[in-house]
């Protein structure tokens, strides 16, 4: 009766976090779950890739819908809208931030000022503009393999926060990226990359694995170039970091590679 206590205890927590990723990472309601806390915020980490990869399967009945009416490219893009509305901008609206401060050429100090301004700039447009182009021409030219890529990328791009979260330091002393980067622990990265891997290899064998590599490489050269200019990462970085991580998913998957 113990040992069934204890397990079912264990399966309540890790359902918990795995509620709490998809409340900070989704507009999806989780009227279950207690009041939001740093504490449990931070305990749901590792499960920012399972929570990418639900993100996925939400948008995979959006693009099988609109392939009853039309083609490869409205559909890409229906899909890329839901994913936008699905993650209420969260990411998006870190990637314009990022892109303010760092191509603003201004000091360190004044940079960190330009991520906290909620008005986007010219660079911060562009970068917008830029990745949603880019998701919606990828996932068109994916084809009949853009379930695949939809369904892992949200994943891919999770986990380079996670990666970003564990392996560089942060900007500031204060802060959510501060907290983040402070508590999480190297098993909580391990179990992060274990679901990944796993997925990546399950959803599209060795190509997902080779996905992942690129999304490795990638947010490993991005946060070291935003480290270099701000002194360390930001809860804007790692969301510069996903959407980033998921255009070089996307891309890496319908390439076929």
């Amino acid at each position: 009766m113990d040992e069934r206590h204890e397990q079912g205890g264990i399966l309540r927590r890790l359902v918990l976090q795995l509620g709490e990723a998809l409340r900070f990472l989704t507009i999806i309601p989780m009227p279950w779950l207690p009041p939001m806390g740093e504490r449990a915020m931070i305990a749901a980490i590792p499960w920012f890739p399972a929570a990418g990869l639900l993100i996925g399967a939400l948008l995979l009945p959006v693009g099988w819908l609109a392939s009853l009416a039309w083609g490869d490219l409205t559909r890409a893009a229906l899909v890329v809208v839901a994913w936008g509305v699905i993650t209420g901008g969260l990411h998006l609206d870190g990637l314009s931030d990022t892109f303010d401060a760092v191509m603003s050429w201004r000091s360190r100090e004044r940079k960190l000022e330009i991520m906290k301004d909620s008005r986007i700039g010219a660079m911060g447009a562009i970068a917008l503009v830029a990745v949603l182009l880019l998701k919606v021409a990828l996932v068109a030219e994916a084809g009949p393999a853009w379930w695949q890529a939809v369904l892992l990328a949200p994943a891919l791009g999770r986990w380079a926060d996670c990666y970003g979260i564990f392996w560089f330091p942060a900007a500031t002393e204060g802060g959510l990226g501060r907290a983040f980067h402070d508590r999480v622990r190297r098993p909580d990265f391990v179990a992060a990359s274990a679901t990944v891997g796993l997925a990546a290899l399950l959803v599209a064998g060795a190509g997902g694995l080779v996905a992942l590599v690129f999304v490795w490489g990638a947010a490993h050269l991005l946060a070291r170039w935003w480290t270099r200019e701000l002194g360390g990462l930001t809860g804007d970085t790692y969301g510069a970091l996903c959407e980033l991580g998921e255009v070089v998913a996307l891309a890496a998957l319908a390439a076929g590679l």
